[in-house]
């Protein structure tokens, strides 16, 4: 079962605010008035308006925070390894790709649009209420195409090195049986390191055409990744944010649960 928190946050702010509302304009003045004519003894609102005004503001805070500037994210599986881990939790900024109003995920004022090799947040094409990340790999009329594990672009293959083996760590650790390679990948001016598994069979090689207003997303990890290759494009409409920095790193299969050495690493 998957919680649509923005639906949640909002709703309780808009319950707590039409509350402070009413006893703001009306229900203090009416208190006040029965207290005068002996009615009730004290004008102490009642628990459920005494919270709902109290929880206003701070539930009001965390809306805006949340939904026009940073929000935070967990990464759910190793798809992004090694540029992301399984236990980081990591910022991701909303106004990066343009305002969008909490639930509708309506644009009302537009900032800037994704760049090849930013890492983004964006919501599913398969599952409603579920978020993804992954790498902007494909632009608006790209050629996409990966074959033997190089990915090109527009014909172009995008620079590689090998740089050696990659071993995971804790709740990371490799796969039973698999010897994962490190390498470097260059994105125009963005070098990032992403992941292959030699012995796993590269596939028929294919390519896409990305539309207009969408995007080709890749996982770093190229071999373990559940993205554009299988599903398709990410519209515009779906995106969430942009990923910025790693604010914990949380993996208790080390021997202890916080990796203080992750925390405020940017995200590139």
């Amino acid at each position: 079962m998957h919680f649509d928190f923005a639906l949640i946050i909002t709703s309780l702010t808009l319950i707590s605010g039409v509350i402070w509302f009413l006893d703001r304009f009306w229900l203090r003045k009416r208190r006040a008035e029965q207290v005068a004519h002996g009615k009730i003894e004290s004008d102490e609102p009642s628990r459920p308006v005494e919270y709902g005004r109290s929880f206003f503001p701070l539930l009001l805070i965390v809306l805006v925070f949340r939904s026009f500037i940073f929000e935070p994210f967990k990464i759910p599986s190793g798809s992004m390894q090694p540029t992301l881990l399984i236990g980081d939790f990591i910022v991701v900024s909303k106004f990066s790709y343009g305002l969008r109003l909490p639930v509708l995920n309506t644009k009302v004022l537009d900032t800037d649009e994704p760049e090849r090799g930013d890492v983004f947040v964006f919501r599913s094409v398969e599952q409603e209420g579920v978020n993804m990340i992954k790498r902007v790999v494909g632009m608006p009329g790209d050629t996409i195409t990966y074959r033997n594990k190089v990915l090109y672009i527009n014909g172009e293959p995008a620079p590689q090195e090998i740089l050696g083996p990659w071993v995971g760590q804790g709740i990371n650790r490799n796969p039973p049986g698999t010897n994962p390679q490190l390498r470097t990948e260059k994105l125009e001016d963005v070098i990032h390191e992403i992941l292959v598994y030699p012995g796993r069979p590269s596939g028929r090689p294919a390519s896409w055409v990305v539309p207009e207003g969408h995007y080709f997303a890749m996982g770093d990890n190229r071999d373990r990744s559940h993205d554009s290759r299988g599903w398709g494009f990410v519209p515009e409409d779906h995106l969430v944010g942009r990923a910025v920095r790693i604010w914990m790193h949380w993996d208790c299969a080390r021997g202890f649960c916080v990796d203080f050495s992750r925390i405020g690493d940017k995200i590139q």
